[in-house]
């Protein structure tokens, strides 16, 4: 998803503005990670890049979406972009790690 969302609508408050805004971001995540995984993957990782009105897209972590939409709203841009890449990777379990360095040692 790369997306231009607009925080100023006509008839709407900002405040509800930005709660849809939010809302269609967790609703793609979600529809995301509901996919068939592709064979020798398990885990759907989401890469994030984020930019305030015209300025340039940058990575930010997953965990900041919301909190980088709120500083938006909060320096009263007119815009943001935003663009959300699920990308399937292969992870190891942590108990698994573990159990491999007790057989090294």
């Amino acid at each position: 998803m790369k997306k231009r969302f607009a925080l100023t609508h006509t008839k709407k408050t900002p405040e509800r503005v930005l709660e849809g805004i939010k809302n269609d971001i967790r609703k793609y995540i979600q529809r995301e990670k509901k996919k068939p995984f592709p064979e020798n993957t398990d885990f759907w990782r989401i890469d994030c890049k984020f930019a305030k009105n015209d300025d340039e897209l940058q990575d930010i972590k997953f965990e900041d979406i919301i909190k980088n939409i709120n500083i938006a709203s909060q320096e009263n841009c007119e815009s943001f972009m935003i663009e959300l890449v699920a990308v399937a990777i292969k992870t190891t379990p942590k108990e698994f790690e573990i159990l491999q360095l007790k057989e090294e040692e």
